[in-house]
């Protein structure tokens, strides 16, 4: 009997120590991102419908930032969808990271420098929406380095259309395809 109570502490003590050190991992991702994250949809009601786990890189690497993208409810635009990660890059200006990977349900697809990250949290209140829009692409790399679009010259009309049509493509291949 007396073996079989000990083997049960030792079963208990091991639960014990393994829930301690997954809240030690759970908690600053949860206080630093997912609390942030949560005021982003809770303060624009047209923010209802999107859910975001934003995690630090393997949980625990504040220099990189995960944005996983969990659900899109059917209503939401593209634009519903870049304007909470344009809220929520607002809400992390004051956070550096060196990198921002663009994830859905768990699956890389992309990321950024955290400098443009950054950027874009800083000027969220004050620059143009459809400029940034335009011009986002052009940031987003591949998860090889690579950049995923390319910078595009000419005329404005014929530049706007492919920024624009890249913008499109980049919602594409970040979730919108799963979904379907």
């Amino acid at each position: 009997m007396t073996g079989n109570k000990a083997s049960r502490k030792k079963v208990f003590f091991a639960l014990a120590i393994i829930l301690a050190i997954a809240a030690l991992l759970l908690l600053p991702n949860y206080l630093m991102l997912q609390c942030p994250m949560n005021l982003v949809v809770r303060e624009d009601y047209r923010n209802k419908g999107i859910t975001v786990w934003p995690r630090f890189g393997g949980l625990v690497n504040p220099r990189i930032l995960v944005y996983d993208l969990r659900s899109v409810s059917p209503e939401k635009s593209k634009a519903d969808v870049f304007r909470v990660f344009l809220q929520f890059a607002k809400r992390m200006r004051d956070r550096e990271f060196s990198r921002v990977y663009l994830s859905y349900k768990g699956n890389l697809k992309f990321y950024l420098d955290g400098s443009y990250f950054k950027r874009l949290g800083n000027e969220y209140d004050w620059q143009n929406p459809v400029y940034i829009i335009r011009t986002f692409p052009e940031y987003v790399k591949e998860l090889d380095g690579s950049t995923a679009y390319q910078t595009w010259m000419g005329g404005f009309l014929g530049v706007s259309l492919e920024q624009f049509s890249d913008f499109d493509d980049f919602h594409d291949r970040w979730y919108v395809s799963d979904m379907n």
